[in-house]
Formats: C-alpha cells, sequence, structure tokens
C-alpha cells in the first residue's frame, strides 16, 4: 500500500488562476525512484499512483478515505504566515 500526505492546497490571490475552492489533497508517495528519460530528459518513472491526487473539502473527509481504504497516511498541517505590516515611510527611517 503507497503511503498518503494529506495536506491543504493553498488559496492563490488571483482568482484566476485558482482551481476550485481551496480544500485538502490526499497525494500518494511511491517507493520507486524517478529516472531520466534518455530522450526529453525529463524525470518520470514507472509508478502511475504517484500522480494520483484526490480532492475533498475537509481534513476530516481526507482522514476517513484513508482510513476506509487502508492506507497510511501524515496530515501536514497548513502553516499561517504572520503579517508585519509597515507604512512606506518606515521605508526612510
Amino acid at each position: 500500500m503507497p503511503r498518503a500526505l494529506i495536506f491543504q492546497r493553498p488559496s492563490l490571490a488571483s482568482p484566476i488562476l485558482q482551481r476550485g475552492r481551496p480544500g485538502w489533497v490526499v497525494q500518494f508517495d511511491t517507493d520507486r525512484p524517478q529516472h531520466a528519460d534518455p530522450l526529453t530528459g525529463w524525470a518520470g518513472g514507472a509508478d502511475p499512483v504517484s500522480q494520483v491526487q484526490v480532492q475533498f473539502p475537509s481534513r476530516e473527509s481526507a482522514i476517513d478515505y484513508c482510513r476506509r481504504e487502508g492506507h497510511e497516511f501524515t496530515v501536514i498541517e497548513p502553516t499561517r504566515r504572520k503579517l508585519l505590516l509597515q507604512s512606506y515611510a518606515d521605508n526612510f527611517r
């Protein structure tokens, strides 16, 4: 069974670039290393599971899915950015 990573997709500032609503994603790790394609030089592998991403509306539903399917999983909590608010005049002090 592949190991699953559960993380929250970041929301983008531009609504044009946004693909759907921000939610939680289950992405599967692979045991097989990637190798360079001899013709193009692009990195790739023979494991199609590494390309699968399943989207969920909440963290709990993603965890329930992994437990129901028997996947080992790791939850990566989102980091909150701390904004440093300053005025333009602070640049000249």
